[in-house]
Order: structure tokens, then sequence, then C-alpha cells
């Protein structure tokens, strides 16, 4: 009996030894990483290992040559970035979502991105499409850099967590008032298609002429896909404008050119942003779209700094880069410095860091942000088509 007794004790002895061996202290709590916010918050998502980006850019759609090109910047920029060592010590990786140049779509896109816990976007081409996903990524305290897309209207719909690397609707409506001014024209007839971004364009140029004492002949409204312009240019030519200012985008652009050259319109011709890109002078044909005028953000074969991102790219896609891949590929440059200032990707650390960016160099130009997240330096040029190329006119 006796020694049944001291075994019970000696086993009571053992177990009471294990559990305190094996778990009964407590050990400490790992520390979150350093500016992924207060120690007591959770620690945003993939920063234990992946840092993710959200892409949207429209995939489908007749805008996809733009943003196919400005998705293949952003990966160039994101490979670079990654073979340097990546940000903070942690990979960048990158999900693209189409917004096909459509608000509808552009929506859903927003949504998937959010639900897969990106810590800020960078993209936007088409302004009307960009517009109703500001609401959505702010409301996620997501920060959006939005490379391309510059109506006016993004900057009221802004509560302060996009940030606009291209030049505004303003900063393009004042370079094209400077062609109007230098070539001493009077008369203006303006040519929109009514979304967000040609219609913004077109209001704001047709004002700063207006204000300065000039005349708005005339302001068409056409339909995008539109075949038969001859009502237009009938209406264009009767009011022998100086100047007819397109607003719109180059799939469309050409044909219009092209139409109203055969229609008899004899005088200058001048196309926005959205009608950079050299296919349209080949859908307007050489003998149209010679003496063609464009109001551009800098494309980067008229840059010197961009030589080593013109050549890489060229190697890696087999093609030239295109009118926005500079700004995409700043785009994602610029997030992966904020986050390094930021010290990490907390939400309102990294906001406040693309906020406090101060004569940032990019291929683009300089980007600093006014109160209202816009670029405090325009970077908008001149070009002339000559010999079925743009040229650099300043």
């Amino acid at each position: 009996m006796k020694k049944k007794t001291l075994f019970l004790f000696l086993l009571i002895g053992l177990m009471a030894f294990l559990v305190v061996g094996c778990g009964g202290t407590e050990a400490p709590a790992p520390a979150p990483p350093a500016g992924s916010g207060d120690g007591d918050a959770p620690k945003a998502p993939g920063f234990d290992g992946e840092i993710k980006l959200g892409f949207m850019v429209p995939v489908t759609g007749s805008e996809a040559p733009y943003g196919k090109d400005m998705e293949n910047a952003a990966k160039l920029a994101l490979e670079e970035i990654n073979n340097n060592g990546g940000v903070l010590g942690k990979k960048l990786v990158m999900s693209t979502a189409d917004d096909a140049c459509d608000p509808q779509v552009a929506s859903a896109a927003a949504t998937k991105l959010i639900s897969e816990n990106v810590v800020a976007v960078v993209g936007g081409y088409c302004s009307g499409a960009t517009l109703p996903t500001l609401k959505l990524y702010s409301d996620a305290d997501i920060p959006f850099v939005i490379a391309a897309a510059n109506s006016t209207q993004l900057i009221d719909a802004n509560d302060g967590k996009a940030f606009m690397i291209n030049g505004t609707g303003l900063h393009q409506g004042q370079k094209a008032v400077e062609l109007f001014n230098k070539l001493d024209a009077k008369k203006i007839a303006l040519v929109h298609q009514g979304d967000g971004y040609s219609e913004d364009l077109a209001k704001i140029t047709g004002q700063l002429w207006k204000d300065a004492g000039n005349e708005v002949v005339g302001t068409e409204v056409v339909t995008k896909g539109e075949q038969n312009y001859s009502s237009v240019v009938t209406r264009i030519k009767s009011k022998n404008p100086d100047f007819v200012y397109w607003t719109a985008y180059y799939a469309d652009g050409g044909l219009f050119i092209k139409q109203l050259r055969q229609g008899g319109y004899t005088g200058e011709i001048v196309v926005g942003d959205g009608s950079n890109d050299p296919k349209l002078l080949e859908l307007a044909g050489k003998a149209a779209s010679e003496g063609v005028f464009v109001t551009t953000n800098p494309l980067v074969e008229y840059m010197p700094v961009a030589k080593e991102f013109m050549d890489n790219y060229k190697a890696k896609y087999k093609q030239d880069p295109g009118p926005y891949s500079a700004l995409a590929y700043d785009g994602i440059y610029l997030v992966a410095d904020a986050i390094e200032r930021a010290g990490g990707i907390d939400s309102k650390a990294l906001i406040k860091a693309l906020d406090d960016t101060a004569d940032y160099k990019g291929l683009s130009g300089i980007i600093s942000f006014n109160e209202d997240k816009t670029l405090v330096q325009s970077n908008f040029v001149l070009l002339k088509a000559e010999g079925g190329k743009w040229v650099l006119l300043d």
C-alpha cells in the first residue's frame, strides 16, 4: 500500500513538471513589423511575406492597347525593384484589374482589388471610368496613384487619398491656348464625346479661350464609335474656325481627321492626349494627319533620361513603349518610395508619405503635389505630325 501511495505522489509531481515545462508560461508575442501601425493593431495583410499592389487599367475594349502598355511598364518597374532587394526587404507583387474604360466595369475592378487586400492602387486611364472608383478606394483607406486620367472632375471627387501624376485638364487646356496664341488663332471649334475626360477638356479649353477675349464658334458632341462625321464636318466648315480641337480618343480621332480633311476643312487641327498614340496618324492617313498638333504628357522617346527604360522595355516586350508607359512606371516607383519613407504599409502613414512627396524625379518629370493632390508643375508638351511621326515642338 505504501509503495502504491509513493508511486502516486511521484506520478502527480511528474505531471505538474510537464505542464509547466510545456506551456504553462506563455512566450512573449512577436513585435509588429516596423511601420505596420499601432503595436496593438493587426498587421496589414501580406506584409509578413509579399507587398501586394493593385493595378487598374483597360485591358479589353478600344483603349486596351494603352492599358496593356501601362501594365507592361508597371511589371517592368516591379521586376527592377524586386531585383534590387524589394521594398523594406519584401517582394512587390501586383494584381491587375480590367476597367475596360467603363464606369460600371471599373467599379467591379476596384471592388476586386479591395477584396484582395492590396495596399495601394496604381493606374486609371479613362477619367470617366476612374471617377466612380475614387470613393470605393477611399472608403477602404487604399491610396490611389492615378497615372494617366486627368479630368478635373477627379479633383472634385477626391477626398485626399488619390494622387494625380499626370497633368490635369487645366494644364492641357493652357497648353492648347498657348498653341492657339502662337499661331494667331481667333476662332476655334471643339469636338468631344461627352465622357468625363473629353468633355472636361473641351469645356476648360473653351472657357480659357473665351476668358482671353476670343471666340468659340462651335462645340460638337459625337458618339463613340461613330463612322460618319459628314454633318459635323459641314457645320464646322461653315463656321471657318482657325483651329479644330478634338479632345477625345485616338480610336475615333483618326477617322474624324480623315473625314474633316476630305470634307474640305483646311485650317489647323489639334488633338488631346487621349489621341497621342502614333496609331492616330495611321488611321487618319499620312496626307490628312500631316501638320496635326497634339497636347500631351511627355512621351518617352523625347526624354533623354528614359533611354535605359526604353531599351529595357523593348528587350522584354519586343515593341516600343507607348505614350503612358512612363507614367505607369513612375507610379509603381512612387508607391515603392512612399512605402520606404512610411516605414511600412499602414494606410495612414502611406497616404501621408505620398502627400509629402517633394520633387520626386520620375521619367515623366518632377512630382510634387498641390493641396488638391494634383501636380504642382505641368508636364504637358506640344508635338506635331511630320512624315507620319510625332515631332517635339517644345
